[in-house]
């Protein structure tokens, strides 16, 4: 076909590509994917967006490709790769000119450039950065400007390459361009500055200036092992404040709807992102700049320009540059200071020079009584949605973002590092507010609250300066009780300042105190009172020091305000705030729940279906069912009818909300499953969800073994006849690809059924046992897989023997053995590998199984019979506890029911723990049971009922140790 025919064929189904109707749309996707790796391709796509008479549209979709492209086929090992000579035509192509006159496709196609460059600059592409030099020199206008766009988009990626040799290569680019970069970024400043003075057009001026800017800073800050080398580089540093400044004069001359302002002010702040870049990557190189970095940004915060910044951003970058230098670590002497570096030494004395006592009580008093005072924007998002302002975000990194918590890390980190100075400085502000405060002084209200906010910010700085159990008691307690409406400003910063309190000191006897208070402002007219009383509740009762007698009589009406809160509320975000503390709270009570229960049990469906749109809801719901179930323990099987179809749901893997409901549903089904008496059909019929989740392979597996233990446990019978050879089947599709946990996971599974079961465990899981022998007998060096191994052979001996022989019989037809010598083999492995099994109670089910083969008249047991006795003498060793009062020696392992004793501080045994205990079922008496046809191995006839092992620790059937020893 003809170049332009196919440059045509291609644009067409580019064009279809953008369509919006999914008949033009799926098949040019298809088209395009099959020609992706096809020569030629990128070379029409090249031709496409370069002509500027093809739809914009159609470029951009055209750029885009090419872009994705590099990533899969530019490098020169990866499949279908390109060939060099078209990468060559290519990269030639990419820069031939820089006339792109649609903004959108001239910034991705400096993206796709600055791609290639990562791959190819300098070896393969050394003309490159001469060319967008060369581009930026000759071009004037557009041409100019998409040089530079360019040039900052590949410096900002090779600025990312991180190895040795790259940064080298980058080091040596900063070096050949930094001055001219420099020269070039004074020239735009120029011309900006003046066309503000003259009227002329600044837009063109202004993005130059910009854009070089951008260099500059990648320039300087990675290009530069060492700055304060580089005279340019402290030249560019020292220009910074002073342009900056002259900026803030402009922007203050420029009329608000400017087209200007909005480009002036991101370059005011990609300023202020040099100087942060500098102290945090280059701390040495900055202390020359120290003194009037702070004079500079403290100007702004504390000075008599305070509150006059252009911009709450700019704000933002000044506080955060006084916290880099406060915080940083370079500029701290830790040891001797005779052993630190000059640079520290410097550093430190420039900042005790700014931050004087004076000074930072200037500090503290603008920061508390200016910055932290709520704004009538505040104010006003307060009364018209109270829940939004409640529950406003304010941890993370949102202090690198917005002023207020800004203001708060930022007085957070002063008063840590000059706390000797700021506690008297904040102390005798709180002093003269200890007087009531008329609630119609709004001005005063304010100041109170920011002070109060204060010391809630510093509270673990003022333990000891502060008796806040005294203040509490004497003087909050009577503020929280005015219930003025105008007073609604203190009653939610004095709830919140009790939260902050209560884990640096709170006695244990104010908490009813406490709770009555809180009980109180549950019941507040104002909705943000309300939810702060929700938080510190939270706080309260999620806290070590929690004690559920002294919360008991405050349970059930905290239970209901919290319920009608639940229901009075209308934002998602609110709901799973006041859901998540109801949770807490339910946990932290335990069974003491239960009488309370019944109101939420029946307002969770009506939840459930109002929250259809909003699945992290869902998870709260999920994860307070969970809690629900436990404090409920037996009788959460009343909540099935409601419960069940929520598990359904959420663990079914068509509906598309499992993605986020998965996790929280396995841990709901895994306390269902340990809080039930029985097995309804329903709840065995939600197993049909759990196969498909163990195929999923994910990081749920653990869970999923754990919930089909709690099946084998609860209904080992039913489960095990309607779910046994399917699981079977499962398991041995997921041998092939499964790591050693996962396996040692789905043998213990195993070990489980037999344990429970015995002989029906075994024959359910049949297909998976040749490969515990063959495990065995090929010796497997991973300890635990081989313990978990040896484990099920025990087993099948103790409790399955019946199974254990027809395998040994078919593996010993397989490889030409007797079965008698595969069975001497598997016990020579259990000698050398007894070591490998850690656990006392499964090196004592080793000794029980190998000592029901000595009865055996086989000649390889009599072989081997000092090694099973070698193997039973270390077991009791293991095992066997003296009795201190002089008594024969007793197994440890082994309690009787009867001596079984709860201490308080442990939690209520849930109806799995109690099946955990029960006995097994008892198989028939091993007598005339065969391991091989010939010889027979008969159990002696005064053998023992079958024992259980420690594993099941609190079983009364394992034989006395003594009686075994005298045997022996």
């Amino acid at each position: 076909m003809d170049p332009s025919q196919t440059r045509s064929v291609v644009t067409e189904v580019l064009r279809r590509a953008t369509s919006q109707d999914c008949a033009d749309l799926k098949p040019a996707e298809e088209q395009l994917r099959q020609w992706e790796t096809q020569p030629g391709f990128y070379s029409i796509l090249l031709s496409i967006f370069t002509n500027h008479e093809v739809p914009v549209n159609v470029r951009w979709l055209a750029v885009l490709y090419f872009k994705n492209g590099i990533d899969r086929y530019w490098r020169r090992l990866a499949p279908n790769s390109l060939v060099d000579e078209e990468k060559t035509s290519l990269r030639a192509g990419l820069i031939a000119n820089f006339n792109e006159p649609v903004n959108q496709v001239a910034t991705q196609v400096a993206v796709l450039i600055a791609k290639v460059a990562r791959l190819d600059y300098p070896r393969q592409w050394p003309e490159l950065i001469p060319c967008l030099l060369n581009g930026v020199r000759a071009g004037h206008g557009l041409a100019q400007h998409r040089a530079l766009l360019t040039l900052h988009h590949v410096t900002k990626t090779l600025a990312t390459k991180r190895l040795a040799n790259d940064r080298h290569l980058f080091v040596e680019l900063a070096s050949s361009i930094y001055g001219f970069t420099c020269s070039l970024w004074m020239h735009h400043t120029e011309r900006f500055l003046q066309a503000t003075q003259t009227g002329d057009e600044t837009a063109d001026a202004l993005e130059h200036m910009h854009l070089t800017l951008k260099v500059l800073r990648k320039l300087t800050i990675y290009g530069f092992p060492e700055p304060h080398m580089q005279p340019e580089a402290m030249e560019f540093l020292n220009a910074i404040f002073g342009r900056t400044s002259q900026f803030l004069d402009c922007l203050c001359r420029l009329p608000l709807e400017h087209g200007c302002r909005e480009r002036l002010e991101k370059s005011i702040i990609l300023c202020t992102k040099v100087l942060l870049d500098m102290v945090d990557q280059h701390a040495f190189s900055f202390v020359p700049f120290l003194s009037r970095t702070l004079e500079f940004a403290g100007s702004f915060i504390f000075g008599s320009t305070a509150g006059k910044s252009p911009s709450q951003r700019f704000l933002v970058q000044c506080m955060s540059l006084v916290k880099l230098i406060i915080k940083n670590e370079l500029y701290k002497v830790r040891k001797d200071p005779s052993d630190a570096n000059p640079k520290t030494l410097e550093a430190l004395r420039l900042k005790e020079a700014f931050f004087q006592p004076t000074t930072l009580s200037q500090m503290c008093q603008k920061l508390v009584t200016y910055h932290l005072l709520l704004t009538s924007d505040d104010l006003d998002m307060w009364d018209e949605d109270p829940e939004g302002f409640a529950i406003e975000e304010s941890g993370g990194d949102s202090w690198k973002y917005s002023l207020r918590p800004c203001t708060e890390v930022l007085f957070l980190d002063l008063f840590h590092e000059y706390s000797g100075t700021l506690t008297l400085v904040l102390l005798n502000m709180l002093q003269t507010l200890q007087v009531p405060t008329d609630p119609a002084d709004s001005t005063s209200l304010l100041v109170k609250d920011a002070v109060y906010n204060a010391v809630g910010l510093a509270a673990h700085e003022l333990f000891d300066a502060v008796d806040f159990d005294s203040w509490f008691s004497d003087r909050l307690v009577t503020e929280l009780q005015v219930s003025d409406p105008r007073y609604k400003v203190i009653r939610r910063r004095v709830t919140w300042l009790v939260g902050q309190w209560l884990a640096v000191k709170f006695k244990a006897d104010l908490r009813p105190m406490l709770y009555t208070v809180l009980l109180s402002l549950l019941q507040d007219q104002d909705l943000v009172v309300c939810l702060e009383a929700v938080s510190t509740l939270k706080l309260a009762v999620d806290d070590f020091d929690f004690k559920t007698e002294q919360f008991t009589l405050f349970l059930e009406p905290t239970f209901g305000l919290l319920f009608g809160l639940l229901r009075g509320v209308s934002d998602c975000d609110t709901k799973m705030h006041i859901l998540n503390v109801i949770s807490i709270v339910v946990e932290r009570v335990g069974a003491q729940i239960r009488p309370h229960a019944g109101a939420l049990i029946q307002y969770l469906p009506e939840l459930w279906r109002q929250s259809e749109e909003h699945n992290m809801l869902r998870c709260a719901i999920l994860s307070t069912l969970q809690n629900l179930v436990k404090g409920l323990g037996a009788q959460s099987m009343g909540l099935y009818a409601f419960l069940l179809p929520i598990l359904q749901f959420s663990t079914d893997l068509n509906q598309l909300p499992h993605v986020y409901l998965l996790e929280d549903a396995l841990d709901l089904w895994q306390m269902t499953l340990e809080h039930c008496q029985e097995a309804p059909p329903e709840l065995l019929q939600l197993f049909h969800n759990m196969l498909p989740i163990i195929d999923l392979g994910s990081e749920n597996q653990k869970m999923c073994f754990q919930i089909i233990t709690g099946y084998i446990l609860l209904a080992p019978t039913q489960f095990l006849q309607s779910y046994g050879r399917v699981l079977c089947n499962v398991f041995c599709n997921l041998l092939s690809d499964i790591s050693s946990e996962g396996l040692v996971l789905i043998l213990k599974v195993v070990e489980t059924a037999v344990r429970v079961t015995g002989e029906m465990g075994a024959v359910s899981f049949e297909s998976l046992l040749p490969t515990v022998l063959k495990g065995i007998l090929d010796q497997e060096s991973y300890p635990v897989k081989m313990a978990a191994y040896l484990g099920i052979l025990g087993r099948l001996l103790v409790q399955a023997r019946d199974v254990l022989s027809t395998l040994l019989t078919q593996m010993a037809f397989e490889v030409g053995q007797k079965a008698e010598e595969l069975l001497g083999k598997l016990i020579d492995v259990w000698v050398d590998k007894l070591d490998n099994i850690t656990q006392p109670e499964r090196r004592k089910l080793s000794a029980l199984a190998v000592a029901s083969l000595l009865p055996s008249q086989s000649s390889t047991m009599h072989d081997r019979f000092c090694s099973i006795v070698n193997i039973c003498v270390e077991a009791l060793h293991d095992i066997m506890m003296e009795d201190p009062e002089g008594g024969p020696s007793k197994d440890r392992l082994v309690i009787p029911p009867e001596e079984i004793e709860f201490g308080e501080e442990l939690e209520e045994p849930t109806e799995q723990d109690k099946r955990k205990r029960i006995k097994p079922i008892h198989l028939k008496p091993p007598v005339d049971r065969h391991l091989a046809p010939e010889p027979k191995f008969t159990a002696a006839p005064d053998s023992p009922p079958r024992p259980s092992t420690s594993a099941d620790h609190t079983y009364c059937a394992d034989p006395s140790p003594s009686k075994m020893k005298r045997k022996l």
